[in-house]
């Protein structure tokens, strides 16, 4: 019963530590507002799924789309990486991505896709080296984008953040895994010291095109 005491205690322990040490490290390079927003030549678009399990536009999708497009028109951003899972024929969150950034004016040629974009720790390491960007702009939900930075910190990346305008009316479930996903990212960072699931061959972006 003592052993059962003590391991509850250690994994609260570890989930709190782990939540405070992403947060309040990453806390100067999340931003809320464009004008205080530092210029980027690219941008990191973290995936989600269009379309929830029921059917229903996914909010999360487009309220990042809409962040990103504010950025580019706002001169914030030149180019984007839209990083996500292509797992199966009939799932591309990257081409989803594209095709949403087009019908808001955003020009096709400032668009490159990652496909290998399974999880965060994926697409943030992706970033620099396949697409060799040492230097970018995260955008995803505030909750999402502390976790990435983190771990653009912990690779020796240079990051910040813009967090997609709050969805009005979310359930808490996305934000309250969270709180675990961080963990996790400590965990696979220093502890199991894992990588992207695939790396391949680099991609040059023109940021002349």
């Amino acid at each position: 019963m003592t052993i059962l005491i003590l391991g509850f205690f250690l994994i609260i322990g570890l989930v709190v530590l782990s939540n405070i040490w992403v947060l309040n490290s990453t806390q100067f390079q999340v931003f809320e507002e464009v004008g205080s927003l530092p210029e980027n030549k690219v941008a990191l678009v973290l995936g989600t799924s269009p379309i929830l399990p029921n059917g229903r536009p996914n909010l999360y999708f487009k309220s990042r789309i809409a962040a990103a497009a504010e950025l580019y028109h706002a001169g914030k951003v030149e180019h984007f990486i839209l990083s996500g899972d292509n797992g199966t024929k009939i799932y591309n969150e990257p081409e989803a991505m594209q095709a949403a950034l087009v019908k808001l004016d955003v020009p096709l040629e400032k668009l490159t896709l990652d496909y290998a974009g399974f999880r965060t720790l994926d697409s943030v390491v992706r970033c620099q080296k396949i697409f060799g960007q040492n230097s970018f702009t995260v955008i995803s939900q505030k909750w999402h984008n502390h976790r990435a930075v983190f771990i653009a910190n912990a690779n020796g990346l240079n990051a910040i953040a813009y967090n997609a305008p709050k969805v009005v009316n979310a359930t808490r479930k996305a934000t309250n895994r969270e709180y675990l996903a961080r963990v996790k990212a400590v965990l696979d960072i220093y502890v199991f010291r894992k990588g992207p699931k695939f790396l391949g061959q680099k991609e040059n972006i023109d940021l002349n095109g």
